[in-house]
């Protein structure tokens, strides 16, 4: 049985919403584990004594710096990467939000469907 027109268009952007929530979740992972990439690289950083060696890496350098500019560097870093993730957050929830609408007005459209419904 042939979909109507416009369900068939509520089906494609329906899956269109599917993809931007995964491409959501996966900017979400990538936020968190740099987040937890930098809170380790700081908390390495805090054993280290004031005056060593530090280096940091930019592509295939290594370049010294001193601890304070680097701790600082890391600290801003991190915030950048907390305030980056509440935005991937409120996102992913309005998309969340919008794809469970998405799914009820779809369900009640196909349920009104002669031979789909009860």
């Amino acid at each position: 049985m042939e979909l109507p027109q416009n369900i068939q268009h509520q089906l494609a952007q329906f899956q269109q919403m599917q993809q931007q929530a995964q491409a959501i979740t996966m900017q979400k992972q990538s936020v968190d584990l740099q987040i937890r990439e930098t809170e380790k690289a700081l908390e390495e950083l805090e054993k280290v004594e004031d005056n060593a060696e530090v280096y940091k890496t930019a592509g295939n350098l290594l370049i010294k710096m001193g601890k304070k500019e680097l701790t600082d560097e890391m600290t801003e870093k991190l915030e950048t990467l907390q305030l980056r993730e509440k935005t991937v957050k409120r996102q992913e929830e309005r998309v969340m939000k919008r794809l469970q609408e998405m799914q009820e007005t779809l369900q009640e459209a196909m349920q009104m469907q002669p031979g789909m419904g009860n």
